[in-house]
């Protein structure tokens, strides 16, 4: 398996992961449950809470991660002029974020969240179209739908606070897949 296609799929981890998170808070599950003897309840407090910090510190890091690692992915250019239109992205995604919730809340068997995240994940994955995680927001990203002179449309993870096309002049983006780049400042 090439790295473009591990990383795809960590990214694709990274978006789909809460849905797992919401679920496992909604139901109450965490390390503390393991703890059998009923002497240590304070114990058995401290690691279920610790089980919530887990829960969300681990899709946290590994999209730190993945933002470490686009810098091993092709490269690519925005010249000056080569972007005609520019538009901000960030919210356009929230309600099919939001759903993302809405179903982990209504997920009533661990065997249905199976089934449900699994076909979450490989349509996430097969789309192939972007890769929109509201956790690069917590790293101070911002997601733009660029189109080029030669009429592709783009989706653009960055840093950069981007109001006009002819801002968009970037010496090196790192390529996700044919339609979704990162620049990495």
């Amino acid at each position: 398996m090439d790295f473009n296609t591990l990383f795809r799929l960590l990214l694709t981890f990274n978006a789909t992961s809460l849905l797992v998170i919401v679920y496992l808070v909604q139901r109450g599950i965490t390390f503390g449950e393991f703890i059998a003897d009923p002497s240590l309840p304070g114990l058995k407090a401290a690691i279920s809470g610790l089980s919530y910090a887990l829960y969300l510190a681990v899709p946290i890091v590994l999209t730190g991660l993945s933002l470490r690692l686009s810098r091993r992915l092709g490269s690519d250019t925005f010249q000056p002029g080569q972007v005609v239109s520019i538009e901000h992205a960030n919210n356009s995604f929230l309600p099919s974020y939001l759903g993302y919730f809405f179903v982990a809340l209504s997920i009533n068997s661990f065997q249905t969240l199976v089934f449900v995240y699994l076909i979450l994940f490989i349509f996430t994955y097969r789309s192939q179209a972007l890769y929109f995680n509201p956790l690069f927001l917590l790293y101070g990203y911002e997601f733009y739908n660029v189109s080029t002179s030669s009429h592709v449309t783009l989706f653009l993870i960055s840093k950069e606070s981007f109001r006009t096309p002819k801002e968009v002049v970037i010496d090196k983006v790192y390529r996700i897949n044919d339609y979704t780049l990162i620049d990495r400042g």
